[in-house]
């Protein structure tokens, strides 16, 4: 009887659907091994896949970050032996379930393009544990727990409510705020109105495909993003520098709101994208390559927007991959880089004039520290409060005149 199996011909196909988890499996690797930010370690990932194949693929690794320590549990508890952290049968499983638990993926599609991932691994494995969650009907908890240097690190900063409202926060993508250029008309009458020139829409659309994107009357910009223009005012034709401005939601309000707006940055990639975005909202910026660092304007300025590169940590739930790659050694790092870009830019404000600094991260010492370390060093300065009626309803500073966006 002749032996039909294979010996060395060409490979069986893959079932369809499988090369986007093969880009998954790239992405997620490049995230928690190199710590490669997820947005830009997707363009590299993703090379070759159709833009729905790529969205889902980046879908897959972003619902596995945000519930990867409630996954591994339930992959540890059903081995007689835990299976290593770098392991690619891990990776293959975290995916696999936060495609069964989160995504709500066909289990037949969900089994089929996983195993392939395991070639010459333990195939049996993978499918065991993943026709056990099926048959047991696993289920992940009402929120995902945040990594747990994470959640102790903020305990101590914030409190345990701030904690459970972050893992909260967590579980679930964002909506969709945009700013516009002059109040939205009745074509947005369904969305939620969150503050002046600020409307809120449900996630789910596709960005490009939305009601006026073409005519640049908005732009996606996150409510909380959008506070350290909104505290400037008015420009009437007064000069401002925004520095570390890419990719330009802040350059965008301030010259709509009439300021003369110098954009800063340092990457050339960043700025082109600003750039796109004046043309298509027909607003005018002069925009500028340089690094703080080194470069300077010609002549005092009457404001200044530093928008401080940082650790991020602030926008955790739209980057879910921020908190398993950010740790304290970055933030120290970042911290440093934030007392220098101060130190510069306050050199280069007219007497009387204003400088905002900002960052995105949610730890202390990026934000508070910063600036009570900056005024101890720079007597001439003193913090001019916000106020309450800068800001949209629900959003108010501390005593101290700080605005320090937390969950809730």
């Amino acid at each position: 009887m002749a032996d039909r199996r294979h010996r060395g011909g060409p490979a069986e196909a893959d079932p369809p659907g499988t090369a986007l988890r093969r880009a998954a499996l790239r992405l997620l690797d490049a995230v928690l091994r190199r710590g490669d930010p997820l947005d830009i370690a997707a363009h590299a990932a993703t090379q070759g896949l159709a833009p729905s194949d790529r969205a889902f693929a980046i879908a897959i690794v972003s619902e596995t970050l945000r519930w990867m320590g409630d996954i591994d549990a339930m992959i540890d508890g059903a081995t007689s032996q835990i299976l290593p952290e770098d392991v690619k049968s891990r990776a293959v499983l975290r995916l696999a379930l936060a495609q069964l638990l989160v995504l709500k993926t066909s289990p037949h599609a969900v089994v089929a393009t996983a195993l392939p991932l395991v070639a010459g691994g333990p195939r049996r494995l993978v499918h065991a544990i993943l026709s056990r969650a099926q048959q047991e009907e696993w289920a992940l908890p009402e929120s995902a727990n945040l990594p747990e240097a994470v959640a102790e690190r903020w305990a101590d900063q914030w409190g345990d409510d701030i904690v459970a409202a972050a893992a909260t926060a967590w579980s679930a993508p964002p909506p969709i705020d945009l700013s516009f250029t002059s109040e939205p008309g009745d074509d947005w009458a369904e969305a939620t109105t969150l503050a002046p020139l600020h409307r809120r829409l449900p996630r789910g659309q596709a960005v490009e495909h939305m009601h006026g994107f073409r005519d640049g009357g908005w732009w996606v910009q996150d409510l909380a993003a959008s506070l350290p223009a909104r505290l400037l005012g008015q420009g009437n034709g007064r000069t401002v520098l925004d520095l570390c401005a890419a990719p330009g939601g802040k350059t965008m309000q301030l010259a709509a709101a009439g300021w003369s707006v110098v954009a800063v940055d340092s990457s050339a990639k960043r700025l082109g994208r600003l750039s796109e975005n004046l043309t298509r909202t027909g607003l005018s910026a002069e925009v500028v390559q340089g690094d703080i660092r080194k470069w300077q304007p010609d002549s005092p300025v009457d404001a200044i927007l530093l928008d401080a590169p940082c650790s991020a940590t602030g926008i955790f739930r739209r980057h879910p991959d921020v908190l398993h790659r950010i740790e304290p050694r970055q933030i120290q790092e970042m911290a440093a880089l934030q007392a220098e870009l101060l130190d510069r830019a306050a050199s280069w404000v007219k007497p009387g004039g204003t400088l905002i600094y900002a960052t995105c991260s949610l730890e202390r010492t990026e934000g508070e520290e910063r600036v009570a370390d900056f005024l101890e060093s720079h007597s001439d300065w003193a913090i001019e409060p916000a106020t309450a009626a800068e800001l949209p309803a629900g959003i108010a500073p501390d005593d101290s005149g700080f605005i320090r966006t937390l969950p809730t």
